[in-house]
């Protein structure tokens, strides 16, 4: 049996849509007829070979890491206890790690330090109709859930990456009442972030900042109290912007969802004494900030990456509890070139999702 899937061949090169073999789920694995997978800007950078070095891939090869479908096959010893079965729909937890780390041990897969994989990075991904998936890594849904597997899909990812690191934003103590919390980057992940800055962050007054404001309209509809348009403003246009919204011209913490040469140094300038900022965001290789300023106020910068398995359960349940909103476009298969090209250029307002389940 054959199946469409848009496969890499080289870096630099676009997708190609092919027809290949659907693949066999070995004896841990299951096969879903993926209903959903999201498109990522780290898809258009897994293309441009940002992520050649650590994530190196074997040609031709499917990208594509927010997965959700339903399950088509088991394999052999796929053990009769998991709670789905041929038929259900399941999200892909797209962190495999090896199981015998410390960090997978605690619980953290997706930091592993021994032989880890990440869907979409190594393991074939979900720019395809059908993909194995390790049995373990599939978390099944409610069948009310499972009529919009497009919702569902980003909740891996965009949905989940902020999740954890607002959480670690909120364990910090730097945030509740009267403190002022910034998101900057109203993307993918930023629409989800001000969310959970507003669900997490104990009655602090959210703030979104972004470079366009059509996606700053999307961050007010999602929950931000107050929005910056920040494209070709000074460090000091925006601090009096901020003081004049919320009384404070300066953050007690930032989600940076961008990652990128201007946006840290930016949180870090707007950044008050013990403040904090996490940043998810993989824009730039590498960013600078003042040293004196983050030693002498005491302030901390906090890597996040991705989520866990624990985390994705957490969304999940939010999201079917209708606390989360979602701003997805659903696109095809044979558009994947051109949307990643507009990922690229930082064109997309929250979420595209490839659909093959309508």
């Amino acid at each position: 049996m054959k199946m469409r899937a848009a496969r890499m061949h080289g870096y630099n090169e676009p997708l190609r849509i092919e027809e290949v073999p659907v693949p066999e789920p070995g004896p841990d694995e299951i096969l879903v007829k993926v209903a959903a997978v999201g498109m990522c800007r780290s898809d258009y950078q897994l293309l441009d070979g940002y992520f050649k070095g650590p994530f190196p891939v074997d040609f031709p090869y499917i990208p594509g890491h927010e997965v959700a479908g339903r399950v088509v096959k088991l394999g052999s010893d796929v053990p009769d206890t998991v709670d789905y079965a041929v038929g259900d729909m399941v999200v892909v937890n797209p962190s495999w790690g090896d199981g015998t780390c410390r960090q997978c041990r605690e619980g953290n897969e997706q930091l592993c330090s021994g032989d880890g994989r990440w869907v979409g990075f190594g393991p074939q991904g979900g720019f395809a109709e059908y993909m194995p998936v390790q049995y373990n890594h599939a978390i099944p849904v409610s069948e009310e859930a499972a009529k919009r597997p497009e919702l569902l899909a980003p909740m891996t990812d965009a949905g989940l990456t902020p999740f954890r690191a607002m959480k670690k934003l909120r364990d910090t103590g730097k945030i509740g009442p009267d403190r002022v919390v910034g998101v900057t980057g109203i993307g993918g992940l930023g629409s989800y972030g001000v969310q959970y800055a507003k669900l997490l962050g104990g009655g602090a007054t959210v703030v979104a900042l972004a470079r366009s404001d059509n996606k700053l309209d999307v961050a007010k509809k999602n929950g931000a109290d107050y929005a910056i348009n920040v494209r070709d403003k000074s460090i000091e246009a925006i601090q009096s912007e901020l003081e004049d919204l919320t009384g404070s011209a300066a953050f007690d913490a930032v989600l940076d969802c961008v990652g990128s040469e201007q946006s840290i140094p930016m949180a870090f300038d707007l950044l008050g004494p013990e403040g904090v900022v996490a940043s998810v965001g993989l824009m730039s290789d590498h960013v600078s900030i003042a040293q004196f300023p983050f030693v002498g106020t005491e302030r901390t910068y906090l890597g996040s990456f991705w989520g866990n398995h624990a985390n994705l359960v957490e969304v999940l349940s939010l999201a079917e509890k209708g606390l989360v909103e979602h701003d997805v476009t659903k696109v095809k298969l044979e558009d994947v070139n051109e949307n990643l090209e507009a990922l690229g250029r930082g064109d997309v307002v929250g979420r595209l999702v490839i659909v093959f389940e309508d």
